[in-house]
């Protein structure tokens, strides 16, 4: 089978690299992809895959700005095109069209920095204050009455979720996570401590992925929650 060289991009990964450093020439050449004609396919600084936006410094940023624009595009769409500011509709037109586009596949790029938590929460906090008698409440007040939860909560139940998926096989184990029973049956994740002479960012890194945040999460759960045998 032949494929499309001009269908390729190349991230090349690389932490705490100053920007200067990645003009120089030699580096450049180091970055880039050669194929098997000769072909150089240059790295590039993000890179779109399956609709999650990958940057070269693991930074989940970029990613997060785009969908929360988008988000706030939708919801924009939405107040001009209806003008029933009702809970029911609201509600409907958030959950069906605008909060969508704020998780997909989130437990992959939850993001760890607090202006990026931030800027998602904020496209809730905005539209729901728009809903007819929310205006006066704070958001937390807001959402109790609204019975939603934080899109930073929603992202960690998501995780959780499928935490549980990948313990009971429903999911495949990509990551590698090894599960055991400890005291009284209950369920809990072991996961490899990282090199202790590993530079700070990759530390960072290391700590803010899935593969550790979700450990951190399933291992606080109650017996009765990691060990149920459904997700209802």
């Amino acid at each position: 089978m032949v494929l499309h060289e001009d269908k390729f991009e190349v991230l090349h990964y690389c932490l705490s690299v100053p920007a200067l450093l990645k003009t120089i020439p030699t580096v450049v050449q180091y970055r880039c992809y050669v194929t098997p004609e000769g072909r150089y396919i240059r790295s590039k600084r993000q890179v779109r895959d399956l609709g999650i936006m990958m940057s070269d410094d693991g930074s989940w940023s970029p990613h997060v700005g785009k969908i929360a624009a988008d988000g706030r595009k939708t919801a924009g769409w939405a107040l001009r095109t209806f003008e029933d500011r009702s809970v029911t509709t609201m509600m409907t037109l958030y959950k069906s069209l605008i909060r969508c586009k704020l998780e997909y596949c989130c437990p992959l790029w939850d993001p760890a920095m607090i202006l990026d938590i931030q800027t998602l929460e904020s496209v809730q906090r905005k539209f729901s204050r728009r809903i007819d008698g929310m205006k006066q409440y704070n958001y937390w007040v807001r959402l109790k009455k609204l019975n939603l939860m934080s899109l930073q909560r929603r992202r960690e139940r998501y995780t959780l979720i499928h935490m549980w998926k990948m313990d009971n096989g429903v999911a495949p184990n990509d990551t590698n996570t090894h599960f055991y029973t400890q005291g009284r049956l209950r369920r809990k994740v072991y996961y490899p401590s990282l090199n202790g002479d590993a530079q700070g960012a990759v530390k960072t890194k290391y700590f803010d992925s899935f593969a550790m945040k979700s450990v951190r999460l399933w291992n606080v759960l109650p017996k009765n929650v990691n060990t149920a045998e459904d997700l209802d």
